[in-house]
């Protein structure tokens, strides 16, 4: 699971917030927010688990200095 994957939610909650009180023009450009965060985490997590690889493979010459999937 992504670390900020929160920011979603709240996204969310305002799109639906904003829904509810008819601001329709808000409730779109949200649509659009949440696309491009949703993109931007994965993005973000992709190369985090990229570094994380890099991480591993040299813990593994280093006597295990580098451990498990936050290392």
């Amino acid at each position: 699971m992504m670390k900020n994957d929160w920011i979603i939610d709240v996204l969310m909650d305002l799109k639906k917030f904003s829904a509810r009180n008819n601001f329709s023009y808000l409730a779109e450009h949200l649509d659009d927010t949440i696309m491009v965060a949703s993109t931007e985490l994965a993005s973000s997590s992709n190369s985090m688990r990229h570094m994380a690889g890099d991480g591993e493979q040299t813990g593994r010459h280093a006597r295990g200095a580098f451990t498990g999937d936050n290392a």
